[in-house]
């Protein structure tokens, strides 16, 4: 996997979509999300959480 998904934690409020939408890339640390398998979905799924989260905090690093 050449891009590999990222949380702003600055950013993150803790709503859980990501997690609910990916949960085998997301979960939840200390009421934030963070990414703890960052292959452990498709770009597509991945990129399904990231379209969806409500306050950008997720993205693509390369």
């Amino acid at each position: 996997m050449a891009k590999v998904p990222v949380i702003d934690a600055d950013l993150c409020t803790g709503c859980e979509l990501c997690v609910d939408t990916c949960g085998d890339v997301f979960e939840m640390k200390d009421d934030l999300a963070v990414v703890y398998n960052a292959e452990g979905a498709d770009e597509d799924e991945i990129q399904d959480a990231i379209d969806n989260c409500p306050v950008e905090a997720i993205g693509w690093k390369e």
